[in-house]
Parts: structure tokens; sequence; C-alpha cells
């Protein structure tokens, strides 16, 4: 399998680019290619550069650009990921595998049950660490779009500025939808989305969400519903419903 790269700055067929250190030390010391090797860049504007490994050393790679290829992988289905803040692990493993299944917009959310809390400083870092792991994912997956990874807020900001998104343009979603195992509804019971409508799943922590929190949820249009039967951890909900999705509605 090609090794690909996200090189964040612009790209033209021909060019020889330098790949930024931490990706050389990753092409030459982790994965141990080889000069003359075939290799991909994205820049996350779409598309992606086929070329090769020019000259390779630990922290200075270079790489001949050959050509571009219009290709998108990105799923037909527009998805938001709400989801709220758990344990580092399990917060790394939400992100990675939903930018594999496709979710176009991710939303970290700090709740009144959350466990893990978080100071501006260790926030930024986290965020830092997040957007890391996105484009780790998207290198993996083969995705060309980078999916956006917006700023840590709590849930009551986050509900004030959706509910501001309504005022300004006079609508009400139809795609609000919140994970709860004592929903009725389940993702099968909904018609199918139009191609303009994004649909935002919200998830709760590891405890769930609070009645104070659900109630202010449905004041502004959210709609419970829930997987199965089965209650599902917070680390289960969020991939199961995007693949549910995915499958009802997307490319799956």
């Amino acid at each position: 399998m090609t090794a690909r790269f996200f090189h964040p700055q612009p790209i033209q067929p021909g060019e020889l680019i330098m790949l930024l250190s931490d990706t050389s030390h990753h092409a030459s010391q982790v994965l141990r290619l080889q000069q003359g090797d075939p290799v991909v860049l994205f820049n996350g504007e779409g598309g992606e550069f086929s070329g090769h490994l020019a000259q390779i050393k630990k922290t200075a790679c270079l790489v001949q650009i050959d050509r571009f290829s219009d290709v998108t992988r990105e799923s037909p289905l527009s998805i938001e990921l709400a989801q709220a803040i758990c344990a580092h692990e399990k917060m790394d493993w939400i992100i990675q595998k939903a930018v594999e299944q496709g979710v176009t917009r991710i939303q970290p959310l700090t709740t009144q049950r959350s466990v893990v809390r978080l100071s501006a400083e260790r926030a930024g870092k986290r965020q830092r660490h997040w957007q890391r792991v996105i484009i780790s994912a998207c290198e993996q997956c083969g995705r060309n779009s980078v999916p956006e990874l917006l700023p840590l807020l709590s849930l009551s900001q986050w509900f004030e500025r959706k509910f501001a998104q309504q005022a300004e343009t006079g609508e009400r979603p139809r795609y609000y939808l919140m994970l709860s195992p004592a929903a009725n509804h389940r993702l099968a019971d909904l018609p199918p989305p139009q191609p303009h409508e994004c649909l935002t799943l919200l998830v709760g922590p590891e405890g769930g969400f609070t009645r104070e929190e659900m109630d202010a949820a449905h004041t502004i249009g959210f709609k419970s519903i829930r997987l199965g039967k089965r209650i599902l951890r917070t680390e289960s909900a969020a991939l199961a419903a995007i693949a549910a999705a995915q499958t009802l509605w997307g490319d799956y």
C-alpha cells in the first residue's frame, strides 16, 4: 500500500516538495521508506498528488510530485458529531473511527457529568492532539478532505450557538439527533435527509445527559433516538450511529 502524507501547503505537479520534519521522521524512521518509493500527498483542498521520494533523510525528505488526481472518497452524507469528551484513549478512538467512517465535522463538548475536565491550557493541547489524530486517520483511510475540528465548548455554549443559528436563518433543522437509550424512535424511522441537510449526532458522556440537558436539547429541536434495545458505551454509541446512518443514507 502506497504511503500517504498530509502536507498543509500548496502542491503542484512537477514540484519538489520538502515534507515537514515530523512527516519526514515518520517516513524515514517509522515506515522505513527508501529513495524512489512511491508516495501520495494531499493538502485537504481536494484531490491527491502522486510522487516518489527523491531524497530521504531523518528530518528532511524530498518528494518529486508526478501528477494530480482529482479523486474524492467523501460520503454523500454530511455528519456533524457532537461528542461529550471522555477518557483520552476513548476520545482518540472515537475521533479516529469517526473520521474513517466519513464524519464531516467534530464538536467536542463538556457536560455536567463529564468525567474529564480540562483547563484552558490542557484543552489547547488536547485540541492539537485531536487534530493530529484526524490527520493520521485521513492518511490511513484515503480521505483527501480533512474533517473540521471545532473548539471545545460546554454543552450550554453549543446550544446557545445552535439557537442563534436558528434565529438567524429562521430554520429548524430536521436532523438534530440525540442518542438516548430511553428513546422510542430509531434512525430507520426517519426519512432520508436531503443532499443539503446535515445530520447532527449528539452523544453524551459515560454517565449520560442530565434531565436538564435533555430538556434543553429538545427545546432547540433535538429528537431522541435509540440504537437497538441495548445500552451502548459512549465510545460505541457514536460509531454505531454513524455506521447506521451511512448504511441507511450514505455510501455503505
